[in-house]
């Protein structure tokens, strides 16, 4: 059997990266459903972009993963396996603040991997619209909704009704991407890609610094300066007997946070949590503006987007903070509301016995993460009615969702833009394989044929 063909991406996001081993069979055509995930391995520590002032600490920090690659990819496949790394919305903050910085953490990052008997094809920075439609690639890809292999061996179209939306919230940014079946009227939010020989028009958006951690501190920042005048700060978000202290310093190092001139970086502020659910969703609600023009639709912010459609996979920290309130398995948004308001509402001493081996910060988030995709979602336009369309999951086939797979598919070519026409193709040594089968099936026939004729004759000679 001839062995499968790997491949590795580095998924480096806002707040931590992990590595992503597929394989797949070589002895296929281009096509669908035949990439697996063979293994995926979280990189300690935090993201690249967290090391900009110490760029060797980030190359070192993939060592132990890429070890963990070299264990499982056989020794004689290592130099053929592509190799990439992706970054996302913390680097592009960090580029943002500081090109230079960036460029030293990627020159790192090549570095390190480059020590490795890999065929490394590059590190670079994923803009927010590729994040998008990579991940909407994934998931279609793995629900093959792009194409179907029928009884005939061949390709058959799926209608364009079966095709998913994707919904991502990293660190530092939020995704939405699908068939709006409409004219994308803005051309900064549309993406076209021919794939299986379909066109498709794809709307996509990326807010950045609405992601799930970026997000939560522009909330402290902005209940910081509701009480600037004090060093205490009331949490409605964080559980009732919840405290804590931070610096200002923390508070505002971020590009997405503007600090008041008024404020005191080594200034020590008091945290206390009020656990109040109604004050907690209207404070995060301010984080949006949801108005739009009566010319267009919008999503929040401003930013275009047509009404969603369809059905949607949402994903990442989309799907693990729901999935914490055991809220992934369909349930109405009544039923969504009022479970993220009982939830709210527990005291802290109440969510600790609740969630014993929990970290500390995350369950401190808990309350402020679910009621903030909550409201990213109503964002986005889902509603009573639009609510039943929307799947929480973190795997399809066993294969994580997110952007790394597209993105891979789309490197590699293993996606063409004209439909194949077969599924499997045989490879030479298959064909002589079967040609050689053929003969010598040819042989057997032709020495039993020639046995039986020497038979009659004999009987003949006897009977005269």
């Amino acid at each position: 059997p001839v062995p499968p063909q790997y491949g590795l991406v580095f998924d480096a996001g806002s707040t931590h990266t992990a590595l992503y081993i597929y394989q797949w069979p070589v002895d296929k055509e281009n096509g669908t459903g035949i990439v697996s995930q063979v293994e995926s391995c979280t990189v300690s520590g935090p993201g690249i972009s967290s090391y900009a002032d110490n760029p060797a600490g980030a190359g070192a920090s993939l060592k132990p993963c890429l070890d963990k690659a070299m264990g499982i990819i056989p020794v004689e496949q290592q130099w053929e396996t592509p190799t990439y790394l992706g970054a996302t919305a913390g680097m592009r903050l960090l580029r943002e603040q500081n090109s230079t910085k960036a460029e030293q953490v990627f020159s790192e990052v090549a570095k390190a991997i480059g020590e490795y008997p890999v065929e490394f094809r590059g590190a670079r920075i994923l803009t927010g619209n590729e994040e998008g439609s990579f991940g909407w690639i994934t998931v279609n890809y793995l629900l093959e909704t792009l194409v179907k292999c029928s009884l005939t061996g061949h390709w058959t179209h799926l209608p364009a009704e079966d095709v998913v939306g994707a919904l991502d919230l990293g660190g530092a940014s939020t995704q939405i991407t699908f068939l709006p079946g409409t004219t994308i009227d803005d051309s900064s939010t549309r993406a076209l890609l021919r794939l299986y020989g379909t066109n498709y028009s794809l709307y996509t958006h990326s807010y950045l610094c609405y992601g799930q951690k970026q997000a939560l501190k522009m909330l402290m920042a902005s209940l910081h300066q509701v009480t600037t005048s004090s060093l205490q700060i009331s949490h409605p978000c964080y559980p009732q007997g919840y405290q804590e202290n931070v610096t200002t310093a923390e508070l505002y190092d971020s590009p997405c946070v503007h600090a008041p001139s008024t404020a005191s970086p080594a200034q020590v502020l008091t945290v206390t949590g009020t656990g109040d659910p109604a004050a907690c969703s209207t404070t995060i609600q301010r984080l949006f503006n949801f108005s739009c023009g009566a010319t267009r639709t919008c999503g929040f912010n401003g930013v275009y987007q047509p009404p969603v459609r369809g059905q949607f996979f949402a994903f990442s920290g989309l799907y693990h903070n729901f999935h914490l309130l055991n809220l992934t398995g369909g349930q109405s948004l009544g039923s969504v509301n009022a479970t993220i308001w009982q939830f709210c509402n527990c005291s802290w001493e109440e969510v600790q016995q609740e969630f014993p081996t929990m970290a500390r910060t995350q369950l401190r988030d808990a309350c402020a993460a679910s009621s903030y995709t909550l409201t990213l979602l109503q964002g986005y336009g889902f509603n009573h009615s639009t609510w039943s369309s929307i799947r929480f999951a973190r795997q399809v086939a066993h294969v994580d969702m997110g952007w790394t797979l597209g993105y891979m598919l789309n490197l590699t070519n293993m996606i063409p833009s004209e439909a194949p026409q077969r599924v499997v193709g045989l490879q030479r040594n298959n064909w002589i394989a079967a040609t050689a089968l053929l003969a010598i099936m040819l042989i057997l026939t032709f020495c039993l044929l020639t046995a039986t004729c020497c038979q009659k004759n004999s009987s003949g000679y006897e009977r005269l």
